[in-house]
Parts: C-alpha cells; structure tokens; sequence
C-alpha cells in the first residue's frame, strides 16, 4: 500500500479534492487515507464522533444529508477514475461523550465511580484524559450484540459511500474477537475490503497479537529510528510475520518533519526514501511533498493553514514510488539486515523476498549535511540471487555497476540496488 492521507479539514471540502486526488495519483500513491468524515461531538475533533451516519459539514456540506453524501460519492468516483482506492479512520474504541447514543444505550459505556468513562494514555508519564469521549465496553456491556450490530452497520454505511480500506484508531483498545468477528463479516460481504490495525504505543508481542485478528497490516515505528540501533528490526521481525506494516516519516499525530529538520530538503527525501523501501506499505500526509511545517490539527486546522514553501518534492516521491511499486521485494515486510561498513554515516541493507526471486541493497547516506564515501570489493558477494544488479534509485541511477564498487553519496543520498524479479 502506498497512501496518502488527504487529511479533511486542510483539503475542506469534498467536492475540492479532486486536484489533491490527482496529485497523489501522479506520485505513484494507489490509496488515500482520510481521518474521520463523520459528524463530530461538541469539541469539534475529527475523531469525537456523534453521529456515524452524517458527514462532517467542514468536508461535505448540503441543502440535505442526502446531498452531502452524493457529493461524498462523487468524490469516491473521481478518485477510482484515477485509480485509487479510498481508507478511512473507523472509530470503535469510543464516541463524542454528547453523542445521542450516550443516552440511548448507557449499558455499552465503561464507568468508573458509576460514571461513563473517558478513555485516557500516558504522555510523558502523565495521564491526559480526552473528556470529550465517552468509551465503548466492548468486553463487559449487556448488550455485546447490540453494540456490535451498530458498528458493523457503521462499516456498511462506509462502504456504501466508496470506502475499501478502514484504519482501525485505537484497535488495541478494542478485544480481538470483535475485530475478528467485524473484519470476517465485513470480507464475508466485501472480499475486497482491507483493514489496517492503528497499534503505535504497543509492546511488538501486543501488535503481533492484534494483527493475528485479521488486519492485513499495522503500522511501525521507523519514524523514530536513529538508523544505528537494533531495535528497528528487532520489532520488525517479531510483527512481520503476523502482518505487514506501514512506515511514515511523519503523520497527522506528529510534528511536521519539515519544522522538526527546519526544511532541509535533503533530509525529507533521506526520510521518505527510507520510509518507502523499508517495509511493505508507506505512508504521508498531504503537503508533506511540499515541505509544510505547520502540524495538523483534529480541531482547528482549516483550507487556509495551507502553505507555500517553495519546496517541491512530488517528482522524487513519484521516483521513490515508482521504485517500490515495480519490484516486489519492496511490497512486503521482507528479511532485512543490517550489514557492516567502513563509514558509520553510511546505512547499508539487505532485504530479500519470501514471495519473489529478488533481493535488494539499499545505501544511505544518514548525513543531510554531508556527502559521504561508500566501497565494497564486490557487491554481488551480499545477494544470493543470480542475475545483474540493477540500479533503480530515484536519483542519479548508474547504467554500469563497476566492481569494486565505489561512490560517494549526495547528502542524505539514497541508493537501490535490486535483482532481477522472479518467481519462487
């Protein structure tokens, strides 16, 4: 999967979006993502949800319910003319606190102290309680059935309106056997249907847990990788097996890179390269292409926080995207393995194919600031599979791979290596 998150209330509404569906069509992306379209509670947040059968009227307004969401649709239609597919968030571990079904069915609401209970984590070792959700019991409500019934026809009620892949917020907040029983009912439906498991802040054994309900992926934790230490694969390899995962170099949960790296644009493409190539699936928020460093906002972000930076990065993400998309070794959570050289400012990685006859290298200069020397005697002595290595990076490819091999990279330069594809 390669998605972008088209996130609603920067893009405003729906019936705008189509140049940001083409954009990202012509970057390569095969997804788009988008947070929450539902009617949100009284705190305005995207994912404080009250009514699960209107649409936000920041993204879809009308004379009618019935006119929002034909206007929801014909956007779902532009975009598979343009040959994506849509996500959304799916909202199940709680609701807006004002929502209607607060009052209509209390007994599918956990309590503390006889109160509904708001969900809550820990940030910075401090516990932030967001009061303006009201938190589902999905393991001891007296109603399992009716509860469940409800949100399986909120799933129904987004794929009436285009929808074919559902990030699931919070999912380790919620028991597998719902999810398991929600996704079988879904696929049993919708075969075409794909869910994705939102589990970052889970020890890697919790997500692996979580996967094995159904979802087809998760999300990792490259992000915040220092490029040096183990624990990257460590994790990777405990979840790979039970689903494959989706990098980021950031999201809409995450500062902006661009403010993070005050707008070096060689560090935005060191981090997308390798966001792309490392694990099966990737993601970016819009306006990552140009570099924005204003955060999103669930709340208070609007068309006018749209920026202009002078940056563009569209024709190296679609090269990145291009890359990924032609070999299939970069289309799934394949080994991988740190390998050792001489500069410690260079990344060098093995990724080898279960699914594919195909291997490749991946070279990276950590250095934004610097270039940086790379030598090997012989490349071919990493790889297993027989035929050429072909370079297909997104800058600067070589027709003619000298042995030893010897180059000296552009700051946070990144080079792909691969086989030849083939069939196990």
């Amino acid at each position: 999967m390669i998605i972008y998150n088209l996130f609603p209330l920067l893009a405003g509404n729906v019936r705008n979006w189509k140049p940001h569906l083409a954009r990202a069509a012509d970057m390569g992306f095969d997804w788009v993502f988008i947070n929450p379209i539902q009617y949100p509670g009284y705190s305005g947040s995207l994912y404080s949800v009250k009514d699960y059968f209107r649409l936000n009227p920041l993204i879809a307004d009308g004379a009618s319910p019935a006119e929002s969401l034909a206007a929801f649709k014909q956007m779902a239609d532009d975009a598979q003319d343009l040959g994506l597919k849509l996500m959304v968030d799916l909202v199940v571990s709680h609701c807006a606190f004002d929502s209607d079904l607060v009052k209509q069915h209390p007994n599918w609401y956990r309590r503390e102290h006889g109160q509904i209970a708001h969900p809550s984590c820990l940030e910075n070792k401090k516990k932030v309680v967001w009061k303006d959700l009201a938190q589902f019991d999905h393991k001891r409500t007296s109603d399992p059935e009716g509860l469940f019934h409800y949100l399986f026809k909120v799933v129904e009620f987004l794929v009436g309106l285009g929808i074919t892949g559902f990030r699931c917020d919070a999912a380790y907040q919620v028991p597998e056997a719902f999810w398991r029983r929600l996704i079988q009912e879904t696929k049993r439906r919708h075969p075409g249907v794909v869910f994705l498991a939102e589990t970052l802040g889970c020890a890697p054994m919790e997500t692996a847990r979580t996967a094995k309900a159904g979802f087809e992926y998760i999300f990792n934790s490259s992000k915040w990788w220092d490029f040096h230490s183990p624990w990257l694969i460590e994790q990777y390899n405990l979840t790979r097996e039970a689903a494959k995962s989706v990098s980021f170099p950031e999201s809409h949960d995450t500062p902006r890179l661009a403010e993070e790296l005050n707008g070096h644009v060689d560090a935005l493409k060191r981090q997308y390269f390798f966001s792309a190539l490392f694990s099966a699936g990737v993601m970016i928020p819009i306006g990552f292409e140009f570099g924005f460093r204003k955060r999103l906002h669930v709340v208070k972000t609007r068309p006018g926080d749209w920026e202009q930076t002078g940056t563009d990065l569209t024709a190296f993400i679609k090269a990145v995207n291009a890359a990924k998309a032609q070999n299939p070794v970069f289309q799934e959570d394949a080994p991988t393995e740190i390998l050792r050289t001489d500069n410690p400012a260079i990344l060098f990685l093995w990724k080898g194919s279960l699914k594919a006859r195909q291997e490749a290298l991946l070279i990276l200069n950590k250095d934004f600031h610097s270039q940086q020397h790379f030598r090997t005697d012989n490349l071919y002595q990493y790889v297993q599979t027989p035929g050429p290595l072909t370079d297909v990076s997104p800058e600067y490819p070589l027709d003619y791979l000298p042995t030893p091999y010897e180059y000296t990279l552009r700051p946070g330069q990144g080079i792909v290596l691969v086989t030849q594809k083939g069939k196990r």
